[in-house]
């Protein structure tokens, strides 16, 4: 199913494309502002192809022409929903990169952001909030994420854990109760590691709160799954989107149960004010 979002459906599109093509793709792509004021003469002069190959391109993401394809990017540009991940090349200045990762992170947690169900994060905030023991679990970038979720939900006054090794996943889940969330965190959501973990914790009658792509192992396998679809570039400097996605949701989470909370947590949270205040002074001293 092609995306709702004309930039990723590029993006996806692009290895399919004619060579020609992909040209004017990757000219969207890098100027997709400066398209919506263009001519068709005008992409097809900047994208270094004839005016048929730009008809071509139109018709291959499903529009009639360029004027139905212009009017849905000129619609998306002004609802802030561009995205695209990026290359980054050897020849790009400081300004390139600075302008690449900036666009490339914002504009996909604008896409995560449209693409979250409400009703879903409300259900896991609710099950959070009301859960005995809530543990996260995450390896490698996924495992960091874990971590600063553990700080989030412990100064929220919930028993709260991250564990990040396999083994130790394993014989916390096996220990849980009907009672007790698992937030599992993964960017390929294909982990086997992670995913015989959340078995263990489902069948000791644990819910299992996903942060994983749509149609995933572990998605699938969730009580609840909050669909985080990123697509990661491999190359050794591209910018890792995915994981500040994830650390924006686990964010809206910790959010939304700190206002169910917030009674309880006022002078909890003036504790520990109180208490960071004196850490830093001892620390000047």
């Amino acid at each position: 199913m092609d995306s709702p979002n004309l930039i990723r459906r590029i993006t996806e599109n692009k290895s399919v494309l004619r060579k020609s093509e992909a040209k004017v793709a990757n000219f969207v792509l890098e100027h997709a502002n400066d398209v919506i004021n263009m001519r068709i003469v005008d992409l097809a002069e900047s994208s270094d192809v004839s005016e048929p190959t730009v008809i071509r391109f139109c018709r291959a993401l499903g529009f009639d022409g360029f004027q139905s394809f212009k009017l849905q990017l000129a619609q998306q540009l002004g609802l802030g929903g561009v995205y695209t991940q990026f290359a980054v090349d050897d020849k790009d200045t400081v300004k390139d990169l600075s302008n690449k990762v900036f666009n490339t992170t914002v504009g996909s947690l604008l896409a995560v952001r449209d693409e979250l169900d409400p009703v879903v994060v409300e259900t896991a905030i609710n099950t959070i909030r009301k859960a005995n023991r809530v543990e996260f679990y995450g390896f490698g970038a996924s495992g960091s994420v874990a971590a600063d979720a553990q700080h989030k939900f412990f100064r929220l006054q919930l028993s709260a854990a991250a564990y990040t090794d396999p083994h130790i996943q394993h014989m916390s889940a096996i220990s849980l109760g009907s009672e007790d969330v698992v937030v599992a965190i993964s960017q390929s959501g294909r982990t086997k590691a992670l995913l015989e973990s959340v078995r263990l914790a489902r069948d000791a009658g644990a819910t299992v709160i996903g942060l994983a792509p749509q149609n995933t192992p572990l998605s699938e396998q969730c009580s609840i799954p909050i669909y985080v679809n990123m697509e990661e570039e491999h190359q050794a400097y591209a910018p890792v989107s995915s994981r500040i996605a994830h650390l924006v949701v686990i964010d809206v989470l910790a959010t939304g149960v700190a206002l169910h909370r917030k009674p309880l947590l006022k002078d909890h949270l003036k504790r520990l004010q109180k208490s960071q205040k004196a850490l830093r002074n001892m620390d000047q001293d």
